[in-house]
């Protein structure tokens, strides 16, 4: 049997049910519920879900229990068989969805309705019910039933032209593993939640949540899709780093056994531990003492504004690559702990299952397949205790259980069925509230105190602000947010207050500056501790106890608040002080290494990618503590690792190697089902000089290989099977590239669309602004701002249909709110400020 599956009351969401209607592109969802304590239904179609058809398979025998992509995200669901093509299977569906609190679909636009399972149709079945939509472009829109693979949504989103080799074409995010759907689909759990919130506190109604792949993706761009709107210079890829202003910026350098990641950045933020890295160069002798004592403060603007030569700069890049091929990933690792430099190394799958960290943190969880693993196949796995990622995240008074194995297809109809047939189950709606279809914020009323900095956390916060709570975003000049020197700058002008990303990652919210290294700050941060329903922080571990605001301070003064801390590795374990950027965490955990070409050095998905995926999953763990604290008045400690959450998104990767024995390697852009996909060069706009166009296709299916080789002229090569097309990929690859290479490639995308065949131009940020479906789902917002007047940002990533985001101006410049939060939400009079201002705490 499933361990865990099925109701607990006493989980974090063990009062709800969800119905997952999703495939592949939406499982992660409900697995992120399940794993909070709900009981999830996943409604299979009698020959099972497609996600079990795709390989790996458990010892390479491909059977529907085996598949390494379906068992992680349907563990500790309830599967159950209904036939949506009957009346019968239909009616069943529909008895579900009337007792559902969630319902999680990943249908194509327009199929639901022909079911009669459209928006309408559930919400008049069930007005309490939240229903989220995930799809690759939105539920509206002109590319809305547009083909899609992951490899074309990723070509849409801005990630994937800034990811890969200058030389080449460029690359997804994941490499054969896919993530634009993952990433959706994830993000959805927490929008569910936000929209939960608003159904128990407020409106006793659910309502609809749109879900857009192609705008959660975006964010993995790193606000690189805002840079044609601020008038900066378009990033340009670089395997390992990114190409800004016309320089080429290496954040990946070879060392004696493989590859590391290393954050050689300049500005405040990064200025001490490029210092401590320049040291241990010169204390070895690779480099003299000017180099060493360079002006790593203003470098970025001395190279910028040609203070300092590029070539300079290059001359330094090429005597950190002969120091790090002294030294191994393992003298490097250690040296990021004991020198606080910012390194880490480049970790294989078969590495990340070794690591002493997680293996410190009691991580994995080992699951017992024995019901449905009887052969081993070519593996020597034992099928009694398979390893998989485990929680996501720690929470001190809702621990997330351990859940059992995927269920075997159908293992629940019967049990289901016989609960519908003995009593017809509501929505756990408090008794006594009212429905009221209010349209205000859900999370109007919220508190938040943001101690966040650089990106993970602030974008988690950012999504609060979005939905209504009051953010207050606590900063210091003396130690200033690392992404105010960050691309993409206002007119390209290095202005803390003009970054893109900065403002992007925290709008919305109030910016309050204090000198937090005076005692006298304290005062002011446990006023604002008082005020506050919700704490964020991404300080290095024991930061907060130090200052005497640890967890148990907090606790022992306010009982119901919830706290939560986002950092690289955790709150505990060997690696727990590894200070870094989400380029680290994702080296280590294996993100880097298959996202490349084999016969080059890993390329990585662009920049710090754990940054973007981790404040999906951090905004799921604080709104889940939240119900908690609805129901009981208790508040808890969230401790997430941006590694253990990011971790799911590379679950098949990883019993690949727990199962298989084998490591995920890269593979260009090809994928493990289809063939051919690629990344294939097109002309030139008439409007950019460059060579760099380019345009993803992927042959989903026999029909569209069928449509794509009948555009090409050559319908000689129809009928070649998957198998033969995978086998001449080579040879198949030249076709298209030929055929591609004098096309236009958005006249070629609408060809191609028009024939049913997944196409999409590779979009920069001309494009991606341009982009009609960004354009209708205004993606790009113009708001205020403090010192531009106004600037522009991305909207929210998922609409709520009856209460929806509001984004009305960017980040704070810095202190910008300091006298408001001081005098109205704090109430201080005009002594106590002036006492703060004397004693130099203002900033």
């Amino acid at each position: 049997m499933i361990a865990d599956s099925g109701t607990n009351a006493n989980a974090m969401l063990g009062d709800y049910r969800v119905i997952d209607l999703t495939d592949e592109r939406g499982h992660l969802a409900g697995a992120i519920w399940a794993q909070m304590g709900a009981d999830v239904i996943a409604v299979e179609p009698p020959q099972g879900s497609p996600a079990r058809r795709l390989r790996p398979f458990a010892g390479d025998i491909a059977d529907p229990e085996r598949s390494l992509q379906h068992w992680p995200y349907n563990r500790g669901k309830r599967s159950v068989v209904l036939d949506l093509r009957t009346v019968e299977g239909i009616e069943h569906a529909k008895s579900l969805v009337a007792g559902a609190d969630v319902v999680f679909e990943s249908f194509a636009p327009g199929e639901a309705e022909a079911l009669g399972l459209g928006r309408a149709d559930l919400a008049q079945l069930n007005p309490a019910l939240i229903h989220v939509s995930i799809t690759p472009f939105g539920s509206d829109g002109p590319k809305a039933e547009w083909k899609v693979s992951d490899l074309a949504l990723q070509a849409s989103a801005v990630n994937m032209a800034v990811t890969g080799d200058k030389d080449r074409a460029p690359l997804r995010a994941g490499g054969t593993l896919p993530q634009a759907m993952h990433n959706a689909a994830s993000e959805a759990a927490g929008a569910a939640l936000i929209a939960l919130w608003d159904r128990q506190t407020r409106s006793g109604l659910g309502q609809h949540i749109d879900m857009s792949a192609q705008q959660s993706m975006s964010q993995a761009s790193m606000s690189s899709t805002l840079n044609t709107s601020l008038n900066a210079t378009v990033t340009q890829r670089i395997a390992g780093g990114a190409s800004l202003q016309g320089i080429d910026i290496q954040l990946m350098w070879p060392c004696a056994d493989g590859h590391a990641s290393v954050t050689f950045l300049f500005g405040p933020g990064f200025r001490a531990f490029t210092q401590n890295l320049m040291d241990w160069v010169f204390e070895e002798g690779f480099c003299d003492e000017s180099t060493r004592d360079k002006n790593w403060t203003e470098y970025a603007m001395m190279l910028l504004d040609g203070r300092e030569p590029v070539s300079e700069y290059e001359r330094i890049k090429g005597v950190l690559t002969e120091f790090f091929a002294t030294k191994s990933k393992a003298e490097l690792l250690d040296a990021a702990m004991t020198r606080r430099v910012l390194i880490t190394p480049v970790w294989t799958t078969a590495e990340v299952v070794d690591s002493h960290q997680l293996a410190f943190r009691e991580y994995w969880q080992d699951v017992d397949h024995s019901e449905v693993v009887v052969d081993a196949g070519d593996a020597s796995f034992d099928p009694q205790a398979v390893r998989y990622p485990g929680a996501f995240a720690k929470f001190t008074e809702t621990p997330l259980g351990a859940l059992g194995r995927a269920p075997k297809l159908g293992e629940y109809t019967a049990e289901v069925l016989a609960e519908l047939a003995a009593s017809r189950r509501a929505p756990a709606v408090p008794a006594g509230l009212a429905p009221r279809a209010h349209t205000s914020p859900p999370l109007e009323g919220l508190r938040v105190l943001d101690f966040m900095w650089a990106m993970a956390g602030p974008a988690a916060s950012r999504v609060l602000a979005d939905y209504g709570a009051e953010v207050i975003r606590v900063e210091s000049a003396n130690k200033l947010d690392a992404v105010r020197s960050i691309q993409p700058f206002h007119d390209d002008v290095g202005d803390p207050d003009g970054s893109g990303l900065f403002s992007n990652l925290n709008a919305g919210k109030r910016g309050l500056a204090l000198d937090m290294s005076k005692p006298e700050a304290l005062e002011v941060i446990w006023d604002l501790i008082d005020w506050a329903d919700v704490i964020l922080e991404s300080f290095s571990p024991k930061a907060m106890a130090g200052w005497g605001m640890g967890w148990d301070d907090v606790k022992a003064r306010r009982p119901d608040v919830v706290m939560a801390s986002s950092c690289l590795m955790g709150q505990t374990g060997p690696l727990a002080m590894l200070a870094g950027f989400g380029t680290m965490a994702a080296a280590i955990s294996g993100f880097f290494y298959p996202v490349g070409w084999p016969d080059r050095a890993p390329a990585g998905p662009f920049a710090a990618y754990t940054d973007y995926t981790s404040p999906r999953w951090l905004v799921a763990a604080v709104m889940g503590a939240l119900e908690h604290k609805r129901r009981t008045g208790t508040g808890q400690y969230v401790d997430l690792s941006q590694a253990e959450a990011a971790l799911h998104l590379m679950a098949p990767a990883l019993l690949e190697r727990t199962v298989n024995g084998r490591i995920w390697e890269a593979a260009g852009n090809r994928d493990l089902e289809f063939a051919p996909q690629g990344a294939y060069r097109t002309a030139a706009a008439a409007d950019h000089g460059d060579d760099d166009h380019w345009i993803a296709i992927s042959c989903v299916d026999d029909s569209q290989w069928a449509a794509l080789a009948s555009a090409m002229g050559r319908a000689d090569l129809a009928s070649l099977s998957n198998a033969e097309r995978h086998e001449r990929h080579d040879e198949l690859d030249e076709l298209i590239s030929a055929w591609t290479r004098p096309r236009d490639g958005n006249e070629l995308m609408a060809e191609l669309q028009s024939a049913g065949v997944a196409a999409h131009i590779v979009q920069n940020s001309p494009e991606f602004t341009a982009d009609p479906q960004v354009v209708h789902r205004r993606h790009l917002v113009e708001v205020g701002h403090g010192k531009q007047g106004t600037t522009t940002v991305e909207n929210t990533r998922f609409v709520l249909s009856r209460t929806p985001a509001r984004v009305r101006y960017g980040g704070p410049t810095l202190g910008e709110h300091t006298f408001d939060v001081l005098s109205e939400t704090l109430a201080y009079d005009s002594d106590r400020i002036a006492e703060l201002a004397v004693a130099e705490l203002l900033e």
